[in-house]
């Protein structure tokens, strides 16, 4: 009986791997992970991220697939099997950049950020599950957003961070964009725009990495900003704004020119998911690694800076 419950438990590490982590942030410290988006979904919260791969002292990104993380306290993490590769998009040729996972009526949206086969420039997919840890498969066949749909900024990388944000209407608006910011209306079987393209009207220079959250009735868009970037945010009364300027979220990590972000609560408390180049081998921004540092507002609803910390969670 030894025997066969230690060959199960080899067989299930095989799909899942338990990770204790006491020495706080980054919370993944075996891979090299970045673009965190973070869902929670029952009792359970989801981090998914890209996979930095570059060889060391390699100057670019390298990036073939999409990993996923869960926790039920904040404490431990289970890496589970790979959900969701480049390849799995046919009409792509690579670069499995940020993108995010939303659940609506039992499925589960993937929006990510890859480079098109036959148009120029990089696009947004989606794919579609019937859980949070997949199997996941191209819901279209196609893009959703390609790079000669959009006119607001001239280079071929504007179409990428993909963000979902349902509305208490049940109305989803899909956000993205790098230099210019772009969203749009989505049907709702969450692979059709619905209507025209948009450009908000951001009320600092905009970089990319949106992410849209809503609290006591107010929208908050939080963004990148310059390069190294750094977070700050807006808010409005309304989804299609005016967006008013508020603060710094966040500096930026000195060890990583790009910084994504998502912002979420689980379990009575908000959290900043980000990353840094901490365990990066050659201090390079090519292997950036997912930490989580607590997320507060003042009693005006202001976002409190945050200071990333190595100590990570108490």
């Amino acid at each position: 009986m030894k025997k066969i419950l230690f060959l199960l438990l080899i067989a299930s590490n095989a799909m899942a791997q338990l990770v204790e982590l006491p020495n706080g942030n980054p919370i993944i410290k075996d891979k090299f992970t970045a673009d965190p988006a973070a869902l929670v979904y029952k009792d359970k919260m989801y981090i998914y991220a890209g996979h930095d791969e570059a060889p060391v002292k390699e100057q670019r990104y390298v990036m073939n697939e999409w990993l996923v993380f869960s926790t039920s306290d904040m404490k431990t993490w289970t890496e589970h099997a790979v959900p969701l590769k480049a390849t799995d998009f046919a009409w792509a040729k690579g670069d499995a950049w940020a993108s995010q996972v939303v659940e609506r009526n039992g499925k589960f949206y993937w929006y990510v950020a890859i480079s098109h086969g036959t148009i120029h420039g990089k696009s947004i997919g989606v794919a579609v599950a019937d859980n949070p840890l997949g199997p996941f498969k191209d819901a279209r066949g196609s893009a959703i957003i390609t790079n000669d749909m959009t006119k607001g900024a001239k280079i071929s990388w504007d179409d990428i961070d993909p963000t979902v944000f349902i509305d208490d209407d049940g109305q989803a608006y899909l956000f993205w964009g790098n230099t210019a910011c772009y969203y749009a209306k989505l049907k709702p079987n969450m692979t059709e725009l619905d209507g025209e393209i948009k450009q908000v009207e951001v009320p600092t220079k905009f970089t990319e990495a949106p992410w849209v959250h809503k609290r006591k009735g107010i929208y908050y868009l939080s963004y990148s900003i310059d390069f190294p970037e750094k977070t700050v945010y807006a808010t409005s009364k309304s989804i299609h704004g005016p967006w008013k300027f508020e603060s710094l979220i966040c500096e930026n990590a000195g060890n990583c020119n790009t910084n994504h972000h998502a912002i979420v609560d689980f379990k009575g408390k908000s959290y900043f998911v980000y990353h840094n180049g901490a365990l990066s081998p050659d201090a390079a921004s090519f292997h950036r690694s997912v930490c989580v540092d607590e997320l507060k507002y003042d009693k005006n609803g202001k976002i409190l800076p945050i200071v990333m910390t190595s100590a990570g969670l108490k």
